[in-house]
């Protein structure tokens, strides 16, 4: 091939993303030209509605694929977390690169961290995972919705809308934005796990092998390895993307063993499962839905069957 055509939402986020996408392609294939088609999706329109009221994350993806299908791009770069576990026949996940940092952020102009703030903070998220896992480190907190791109929500916090607001680390460390505010931490995923997929960026085709073939050498061993385990987890529970599931595999530092943690419940987290394991990492391929299917035992799917009622309401 000596053309590609990139399809990317307008975001400052996902410019980002297609662009480093692009950088890699041009250093392994030096002589090919590579262009971005910027498209504009129902979701970065509607931005005072929660996403889990307009259909979903999936609202990032759809217009993307529908450029893969009109030939108007030979591939969409998502946030991997955005991306549905199933896709639409005659769609590949062609590649996921090497995971950034998969950890959420806490962002304040007065405050270090979610243990300093004060009785009754208001603290900006639409996340139906991040509003329980804020509510099981505070429960005294006020969650407000934040919808808008990372510049917008940072500017209602600057204009003191919100204490504090969480957003995902990579987002902010990509646009090297961290200094734009007093206070950026991240989160440990000891306290907060993160959603699945988190900070992995995932490039889809049609299902075409010599573009398939071409994108493997984007394609990162671990990342594949954890987003799997990730993603098998959320599809066995057939959680959506509307739904508070967090769940985060992680490779040992010795490429021997993966540990896998997760956990899901109501967004006020006055319900919820949790739990971890570990494996040897040649289990990979099973363990997400094997974990799934513990939860599930425990009552997941019905808890999610909850959650996801309070979510439209």
């Amino acid at each position: 091939m000596e053309r590609i055509v990139i399809a990317t939402r307008r975001s400052k986020l996902a410019l980002w993303q297609s662009e480093y996408i692009k950088e890699r392609l041009l250093e392994l294939y030096p002589n090919m030209t590579i262009e971005l088609n910027e498209i504009a999706t129902r979701a970065d329109k509607i931005l005072d509605v929660p996403l889990a009221k307009i259909g979903g994350k999936g609202l990032f993806t759809k217009e993307l694929e529908i450029a893969l299908l009109n030939k108007e791009a030979d591939i969409a770069v998502h946030s991997l977390k955005d991306v549905p576990v199933e896709f639409e026949e005659g769609f590949k996940l062609a590649a996921v690169t090497k995971r950034f940092d998969p950890r959420d952020a806490f962002l304040s102009e007065k405050y270090s961290s979610i243990d300093e703030l004060p009785q009754g903070a208001v603290v900006g998220t639409t996340s139906l995972r991040r509003r329980m896992e804020i509510k099981m480190l505070r429960p005294d907190i006020n969650l407000k919705d934040l919808r808008g791109n990372i510049n917008t929500r940072i500017a209602k916090l600057k204009a003191g809308e919100y204490d504090a607001i969480i957003l995902a680390a990579t987002g902010v460390q990509k646009l090297q934005i961290e200094d734009e505010v007093k206070y950026f931490a991240p989160i440990s995923t000891d306290k907060m796990t993160p959603s699945m997929g988190q900070a992995i960026l995932g490039i889809e085709t049609l299902d075409n092998p010599e573009l398939i073939e071409l994108l493997s050498a984007l394609h990162d061993k671990d990342a594949h390895i954890e987003a799997t385990i990730e993603r098998d987890f959320v599809r066995v529970l057939e959680g959506g993307c509307q739904v508070p599931i967090g769940v985060k595999a992680t490779i040992s530092e010795d490429n021997q063993t993966v540990k896998v943690d997760a956990i899901v419940g109501m967004p006020d987290a006055s319900e919820y499962i949790q739990d971890s394991t570990t494996v040897e990492i040649g289990k990979f391929e099973t363990v997400g839905k094997e974990m799934a299917q513990k939860f599930i035992a425990k009552g997941a799917k019905e808890l999610l069957a909850k959650a996801e009622k309070v979510a439209f309401q």
